[in-house]
């Protein structure tokens, strides 16, 4: 999901029976929620409105979003324990690369 140029990520919470989301690749916490995926469309759509009226209110720079892209060089044997490891935990390369580099980082 996107609007105005920010990419949101949802995950559905089976215990509480709500999608829940953030819009990823910016320095900012903006969240949003709803029951189904319409609702969860509205509400990302809602919380970037918010988000930049805010900045607009209060003089501020929105955040622009990163594009989330990268390339990266690796040795084959490297991309080949990757991807093993990847499918072992039922993740895609792409997931699996991503939850390792978000654990290394330091928030």
């Amino acid at each position: 999901m996107e609007y105005k140029g920010y990419p949101g990520h949802a995950e559905y919470d089976d215990d509480a029976e709500i999608f829940h989301g953030e819009v990823i690749n910016v320095n900012h916490v903006i969240t949003f929620q709803g029951k189904s995926v319409a609702q969860l469309k509205k509400a990302l759509r809602e919380a970037v409105d918010v988000y930049l009226e805010f900045c607009e209110a209060e003089g501020l720079e929105p955040a622009k979003p990163y594009s989330g892209k990268f390339s990266i060089r690796a040795t084959p044997e490297l991309h080949q324990k990757l991807a093993i490891t990847a499918k072992a935990e039922h993740k895609s390369l792409n997931a699996f690369i991503c939850k390792t580099l978000d654990h290394a980082v330091v928030t």
